[in-house]
């Protein structure tokens, strides 16, 4: 039986997911371009294998992202007070930035050439966001 995934591994893993998929890049093409296959790739995504120091460089440089970038926006719950880790009691999954149409929503918005288009839709969504979630 397989023990359950560092909740940090978790983290970056969906962090590595994020950038990916808002550059449009497919799990084989990040694969190849750090030297391993898709199957890797999609097991560092998942939790399910560590991302080592020098992998999460390279990977810093393919995704153009600072490393910092991996462990940006870590819930409380696993960073833990004061930096200190501790286990997270609830999985990743609920995270509105990892869902696909979330991602789809934010590539198909910076495919917007004209600033402001892209300004005007950013408002609209916002409205409608008001609209339909009065305060």
């Amino acid at each position: 039986m397989a023990a359950n995934p560092n909740p940090v591994d978790v983290h970056v893993g969906s962090r590595i997911r994020l950038r990916r998929t808002l550059l449009g890049m497919s799990q084989e093409k990040l694969g190849t371009a750090i030297g391993l296959t898709f199957q890797q790739v999609q097991k560092y995504e998942r939790g399910t294998n560590r991302v080592g120091s020098s992998r999460l460089f390279q990977l810093s440089k393919v995704l153009n992202v600072p490393v910092s970038f991996f462990f940006d926006d870590m819930p409380a719950e696993v960073s833990g007070p004061k930096g200190h880790l501790q286990e997270a009691s609830e999985p990743f999954a609920d995270n509105p930035l990892t869902k696909r149409e979330t991602l789809e929503l934010v590539r198909a918005y910076h495919r917007i050439a004209t600033a402001p288009v892209r300004k005007r839709v950013f408002e609209l969504v916002k409205s409608l966001a008001d609209l339909t979630n009065p305060k």
